[in-house]
């Protein structure tokens, strides 16, 4: 077994063990990326194991397959007992990441791709902590462009599409920054190479549209409606590079990422170059409402015990 990662796996409607669940090297999405996946986090609060937004991420999950003509062929209350199933079978009792994903099997080198490929599903999970470090992170503007609409539909999860961001992250990576921040075809602001982004000016909020390439992330949305119950504005606009420079606060957004905040960018100190007010407050707030302490939210969670 993989270290971190869980005894027990769904494949195929089957709950088995990591070691044998085997594809083979003629897997089209080996060759071709032909995968689609989530990521979901469940946070264990001394009480109970709660899943966030899981519904949610079932839902994208499905849709972002339809883009492709590739066939998910369980409802959505089948994947959500296997979610919950799969973390009571493996006994997890600690905040973990929950990957569910499918992909198209063997299917030739053909590249017609349809509703009657065959399509596998799985789903393995591991404890996991904080991708970042809270306190403040550095980026660095990459020069690879966030692919656009044009050309590969941004508001699927597919495996191929992170490529682009593969080479943002490698690039920063050796820039020696923590992140990278991707811009639009039109060189303003997309996202980061897995999270979403947002600045703060003046005590209000602005993230870049879906039409600058953002994925329409969950963390996104949730951020969205816990700064308007806080009384803030928030608008979706399109963001130039140097309007992000001179933002009072950056702070990321993403299932892996949470809340992040970002202190410097191009080695510019943004703000005071510590983690800003509204942000903290942001992140305390989401922070409740994943361990499921906020009445008002209680919905986007669902306790697996």
């Amino acid at each position: 077994m993989k270290p971190g990662i869980s005894k027990f796996v769904w494949f195929d409607g089957k709950y088995t063990t990591l070691e044998k669940a085997k594809v083979p090297i003629t897997t089209h999405a080996i060759h071709y990326g032909t995968s689609i996946f989530e990521g979901i986090r469940a946070y264990w609060n001394s009480e109970n194991l709660n899943v966030f937004r899981l519904e949610d991420h079932i839902k994208r999950f499905r849709n972002s397959g339809r883009f492709y003509s590739i066939s998910l062929r369980y409802t959505d209350e089948e994947l959500i007992d296997a979610v919950i199933n799969l973390c009571k079978k493996n006994n997890i009792k600690k905040s973990c990441y929950i990957r569910p994903f499918y992909f198209v099997g063997e299917y030739g080198i053909n590249l017609h791709v349809n509703e009657s490929a065959p399509v596998h599903a799985a789903m393995f999970m591991f404890p996991f902590g904080d991708l970042f470090n809270k306190n403040g992170i550095s980026a660095g503007i990459s020069s690879w462009r966030k692919f656009s609409d044009a050309s590969t539909p941004p508001l699927a999860k597919m495996g191929g599409n992170y490529l682009n961001s593969i080479l943002a992250t490698q690039e920063c990576k050796r820039n020696g920054y923590d992140e990278a921040i991707m811009l639009d075809l039109k060189g303003n602001v997309s996202e980061a190479p897995g999270e979403n982004i947002f600045m703060v000016k003046d005590g209000k909020l602005m993230t870049p549209p879906l039409s600058s390439s953002a994925l329409e992330g969950l963390t996104r949305d949730s951020v969205i409606k816990l700064a308007e119950d806080f009384g803030y504005q928030v608008k979706e606009s399109e963001i130039t590079r140097g309007q992000m420079y001179l933002a009072d606060e950056v702070f990321l957004t993403g299932t892996a990422a949470e809340i992040t905040p970002i202190t410097h960018i191009d080695n510019k100190k943004i703000g005071t170059g510590k983690a800003g007010k509204i942000t903290q407050q942001i992140m305390s707030a989401y922070l409740d409402v994943v361990m499921n302490k906020n009445e008002k939210y209680s919905s986007w969670v669902t306790s697996v015990y």
